[in-house]
């Protein structure tokens, strides 16, 4: 039930600001509790936890209490698998039988609180019923893309240690079938750490060949145990470890505790996004990613929606309308997806013909994250589809929204180019190379004063030390984001880069971000990056890879005349701008973020770490190609 607290966004947020603590104990109220906590923050001299007495737990909360409600017979989720021509229904009630079960046959295999479970899984509804079984019984999962090389898994194996992995016999990319189990083999065999077991979901597209003594099959785990009840932890148990590359290409654990994550994604659905209890909600993303893990499954569960589970792609499958279809079909009232399928989309219908074919009425509103959202794209979607197209930032290691319009509290006027204005729990300030604040409309380092709010990420999996250099070192008393950017005078956010992007073209520090605005918005531009390549006289350079729109026969120097002068114009003879190339595409993590890292690598030439999330590692070989026609990597 969404809780009111004052009128608008700015009165919600002074009360933030006012009494944290009454504050988050009342989101609290939204949450069952074996035990509820005394007080909401918790805090010593290098950490903060939230909830820390409580007695609770996860599974309850988000399949439990509304069957125990009588709202069994509603619908949880909704899977559709055009690549698998699939799709089903499962109740609140049908997921809850399915998820017991299978937490009793872990329990019968040894599995109990504070044991790490891996789960390496495709697009399918036994993916969430394995997060929840590990909630279930206090397990702390760690979720890992279906797919990933033997020795990414392996690195999480020995990192989280996990006294089981379940996993999938294969996963379907497109028109392929990829098969899980060699590569699951492989990461066993090459680990130093290995699993007591393993549990195999056989799926019909290609049956695994399983180990004896050491794999089990799902079915048959579940058909031989019986159901389990929730087992109380404390609020600041560990639900689960996602792993994030960092800078030095090992993945970071980010682990994420239960009561804070709870209450923050609970209020979020409300208050942010606009749904209520029964209201079907859709992030088109991937279980492996936090967002799958906030807004595919536990945020929506919580809220007592429907969410929608998708394998598939925004084009391809079969077609570029996919995602009007599901729209359609399960009448979705918010949808959110991440600003490189919409530019997919727009790339291979750019006039929009096949919305025109579907009932889009039951949508209110859609959300953007993942990448920056070019005013281009915005501007393309709200045409298409005439409804609040609603960009909004955060990362990993925060959980759950930083920055947004909440539509749920106040729908605030948009403006282009920017997330909207920090959430409560977010005090979200500028900060120069010094740690010191700049002035309103001045680009620098973006942090967020601390304690971090409920929900954030406290630590790394073992490594304290790491998390402490990672985020908190560089700006004492602050959270490093890792966001370039800056704050207008009505306190709108601007993401414009990582720290990492921010260029600097003969002193004069530009955002790449902002480049790639004015190049998104030729007519002919689907797609564009941006990365500060090296230069002997300058410095760096920015140099522009652009992707064209499906059909255009236009001769590519001619567009690459006018994005310059686009450039010159918006910008300024400043910015340099007279490097670019077209490619038919752009190297990306299997969730759409641009590997611009890899790209200025290549540029560079600089040894690089296939990074383990890429989409398709054979774009690389093209953007090589391109880079060598422009004269990079120099000599």
């Amino acid at each position: 039930m969404k809780v009111e607290y004052f009128v608008g966004y700015d009165d919600v947020y002074a009360k933030w600001q006012l009494n944290p603590e009454t504050f988050w104990m009342e989101a609290a109220e939204g949450i069952d509790w074996f035990k509820k906590p005394s007080r909401a923050l918790f805090e010593d001299e290098n950490t903060s936890s939230w909830f820390k007495d409580s007695s609770v737990n996860c599974c309850w909360n988000a399949v439990d209490r509304h069957v125990e409600a009588g709202n069994g017979d509603l619908t949880a989720i909704l899977y559709d698998s055009p690549v698998t021509l699939t799709k089903r229904a499962i109740s609140y009630s049908e997921l809850q039988k399915k998820v017991a079960l299978l937490a009793g046959g872990l329990r019968n295999k040894g599995i109990i609180a504070g044991d790490r479970v891996i789960i390496y899984m495709p697009m399918v509804p036994e993916a969430i019923e394995a997060m929840l079984a590990c909630a279930r019984l206090g397990a702390i999962h760690s979720v890992v893309f279906g797919g990933f090389a033997s020795n990414e898994l392996a690195t999480r194996i020995n990192d989280a240690k996990p006294k089981a992995i379940i996993a999938g016999s294969c996963g379907i990319e497109g028109n392929k079938v990829i098969d899980y189990k060699p590569l699951l083999d492989g990461a066993i065999e090459i680990s130093a750490h290995k699993p007591l077991f393993c549990v195999i979901h056989q799926r019909d597209q290609l049956k695994a060949t399983l180990l004896t003594g050491r794999d089990v099959d799902w079915d048959d785990l579940k058909t031989n145990s019986a159901p389990v009840d929730c087992v109380p932890v404390s609020g600041d148990h560990p639900l689960y470890i996602l792993y994030t590359s960092g800078t030095t290409g090992e993945p970071k654990g980010v682990v994420r505790p239960t009561a804070g994550h709870m209450v923050a994604l609970h209020w979020s659905m409300s208050n942010i996004f606009d749904v209520n209890p029964g209201d079907v909600y859709w992030a088109a993303s991937d279980v492996g990613w936090v967002v799958g893990h906030s807004y595919i499954v536990y945020a929506p569960l919580l809220n007592g929606n429907t969410t929608v589970l998708f394998e598939g792609k925004p084009v391809g499958t079969p077609d570029a309308g996919t995602f009007w279809r599901i729209m359609d079909e399960y009448k979705v009232k918010t949808f959110f997806t991440a600003p490189t399928a919409f530019r997919a989309i727009k790339r291979e219908d750019p006039l929009g013909n096949l919305v025109s074919g579907y009932d889009l009425t039951s949508l209110k509103a859609i959300f953007l994250a993942g990448e920056r959202a070019d005013p281009d794209t915005i501007n393309w979607a709200s045409k298409m589809l005439n409804v609040p197209i609603i960009d909004h930032w955060w990362q990993t290691e925060t959980g759950s929204p930083m920055a947004a319009n909440p539509l749920g509290i106040e729908q605030l006027p948009i403006k282009l180019g920017s997330p909207s204005v920090a959430m409560p729990g977010w005090n979200i300030q500028v900060l120069d190379d010094q740690g010191l604040a700049v002035e309103a409309g001045e680009l620098g380092a973006i942090a967020v004063k601390l304690p971090l709010p409920p929900g954030s990420a406290t630590t790394l999996w073992k490594a304290q030390e790491r998390y402490m250099k990672s985020y908190l070192d560089t700006f004492p008393g602050y959270y490093e984001t890792g966001d370039s950017g800056y704050i207008d005078i009505d306190g709108y956010i601007y993401i414009m880069a990582r720290t990492d992007d921010v260029i600097n073209v003969a002193g004069h520090r530009l955002s790449t971000g902002a480049i790639e605005e004015v190049l998104a918005g030729h007519p002919d531009i689907a797609e564009c990056a941006v990365i500060g390549v090296s230069d002997p006289l300058k410095g760096q350079l920015p140099l522009g890879f652009l992707c064209l729109n499906s059909g255009c026969n236009r001769k590519h120097n001619d567009i690459l005349a006018e994005v310059i002068s686009d450039v010159r114009g918006k910008i300024g003879p400043v910015a340099s701008f007279k490097l670019a190339c077209v490619v038919d595409r752009l190297p990306k993590t299997r969730s759409g973020k641009i590997l611009r890292a890899t790209m200025l690598s290549i540029a560079n030439g600089k040894e690089y770490k296939m990074p383990a999330t890429i989409d398709d590692p054979t774009i690389l070989k093209e953007i090589s190609v391109a880079l060598s026609s422009c004269g990079y990597p120099i000599g």
